[in-house]
Order: structure tokens, then C-alpha cells, then sequence
């Protein structure tokens, strides 16, 4: 019989180890936002794998940080976004066209704020529809 550390299930016993359930929540959130905004080709769902798998290893490093990792995920998809895709999500009240930021950047119960005016725009995870994407820059 597998004895858990302590704080540790015991991962040959439960449906799935904690650290993959706090994955997938997050990344739930995330998608949820990317469908939100139209931003959900197979391009794009390949980043937000690629951001999942890079956490993980985060994640395990420190377990502790587990209430992070949905706004530290959207950080990730939108900083990998930016380059391929162009800035996400964008602010749906201002006119100058911009992204919002995830605020706190290193903390629990992270938002979507528009820094312009320093408002709260929805928690990550429910975001609403709004602007189109900008697109990424072409090379020249």
C-alpha cells in the first residue's frame, strides 16, 4: 500500500493528482476567455497546451502557488499570443485599441483590468465578448 506524503495524495489511488486538477481548472478559465473573444483556432488552443505544460513543471516545483497558476496561464497565453496573434485580450471600454492585464500578477483571484483607467474589467474565466483581435504585426 502507497503511504501519501504529507499535504500529497497518494497518486495511484484518487482519479487524478491534485497538481492536474488545479491544471485543468485553469486552463478551463483560460479557454473560456479565448472562446469569449473569438481567439480559439488550433493555433492558438496549441499555445494554451504549451503554457499548461510549462506550468506543470512550475506547479510541481511548488504546489503552494497552485492558487497562481490561472493568472499566471493567462499571462502565458498572452504573452505567446502576442506574437503570433497580436494583443489579447483587448480592452472593450477604451478607444485607443489596447490589451488588458492580468492583475494581480503573482497572486489569487486574478482579473482582467484596463491599466488606462485602473478598472477591473471581469475575473479571468469570464470574460465577455468584445473587440476583435488586433493582429500581430507582419514582417516585413
Amino acid at each position: 500500500m502507497n503511504v501519501p506524503e504529507e499535504g500529497r495524495p497518494d497518486r495511484d489511488s484518487g482519479p487524478e493528482p491534485a497538481d492536474e486538477s488545479v491544471l485543468h481548472a485553469a486552463r478551463a478559465l483560460v479557454l473560456a476567455d479565448l472562446q469569449a473573444r473569438g481567439a480559439t483556432a488550433p493555433e492558438t488552443v496549441s499555445l494554451l497546451e504549451e503554457a499548461v505544460s510549462s506550468r506543470r513543471w512550475w506547479l510541481e516545483q511548488w504546489s503552494d502557488g497552485a492558487p497562481y497558476v490561472p493568472g499566471l496561464l493567462a499571462q502565458d497565453v498572452q504573452d505567446a499570443l502576442l506574437e503570433t496573434y497580436g494583443r489579447w485580450p483587448l480592452c472593450p471600454h477604451c478607444d485607443d485599441p489596447h490589451a488588458l492585464a492580468v492583475e494581480p500578477e503573482l497572486g489569487p483571484d486574478p482579473h482582467w483590468v484596463c491599466e488606462a483607467v485602473g478598472e477591473a474589467i471581469a475575473p479571468v474565466g469570464s470574460l465577455g465578448p468584445g473587440p476583435a483581435p488586433d493582429p500581430a504585426p507582419e514582417d516585413s
